[in-house]
């Protein structure tokens, strides 16, 4: 499916239903924020990323590694492939970019959502060739099986073979550890799974970092743990 006719993957701004120019500030917020800045490390992507700000694991472990938080709660992958080709890129040259999106697409097919997901890994490489892109899959949805769940189980299984064979491009799914043997996910567990979640992507990050930085976060993580 090419990227003309696929909506997921056609770079498209957020409608501005509410009428307040919110999410355009916040784009253009990104990109001043960008400038004469060294993150080693962007988030990008929807609501799940923006509210990664909220956990103390985010301050523990990502101040000392200078990282810039670009999520917008409520985008899809066609807003932050519109983003991204709108200058959230052009001042910075991380090491990884953690992307997280696709549960908002909603009316899009799982392999649409995966052609949008690909154009991102796409823009984010032809602008930062030397990054690595950590693409984290997307959680299950409802306290019980449900549609949503089982796309973005499909969603995941298709990008993950998508980027197989992508040298610069790593996939992350822990979805098992959120459902329980009768399908069931405890609403009383979802910061604490959230938390493993995001500890699981660090991990699976700092691999990628050079030896300095990589003793560096592990001793953060090791700091965060037993606080």
């Amino acid at each position: 499916m090419s990227e003309d006719s696929n909506p997921a993957a056609s770079p498209t701004p957020c409608q501005d239903i509410q009428g307040d120019g919110r999410w355009m500030s916040l784009h253009n917020r990104f990109v001043s924020d960008s400038k004469g800045k060294e993150p080693d490390v962007l988030f990008v992507g929807d609501s799940l990323v923006q509210l990664l700000h909220e956990f103390e694991v985010w301050r523990k472990l990502f101040s000392p590694l200078h990282a810039l938080n670009f999520g917008v709660g409520g985008d899809a992958t066609q807003h932050v492939l519109w983003r991204l080709i709108n200058g959230e890129l052009d001042y910075i040259n991380p090491k990884v970019v953690v992307l997280w999106v696709g549960t908002n697409n909603h009316g899009h097919t799982p392999e649409q959502i995966c052609g949008g997901i690909m154009a991102i890994i796409n823009v984010i490489h032809q602008k930062l060739p030397h990054a690595h892109t950590l693409v984290l899959g997307l959680l299950p949805r409802g306290k019980s099986p449900n549609p949503l769940r089982e796309r973005n189980a499909s969603v995941n299984a298709v990008v993950q073979a998508e980027v197989a064979s992508l040298s610069h491009v790593s996939f992350l799914d822990v979805d098992p550890v959120f459902i329980h043997s009768d399908g069931s996910i405890a609403h009383q567990d979802i910061h604490k799974l959230i938390y493993i979640y995001i500890l699981h992507a660090f991990c699976q990050y700092a691999l990628l970092l050079p030896c300095y930085y990589k003793n560096l976060f592990y001793c953060s993580l090791r700091t965060s743990l037993t606080a």
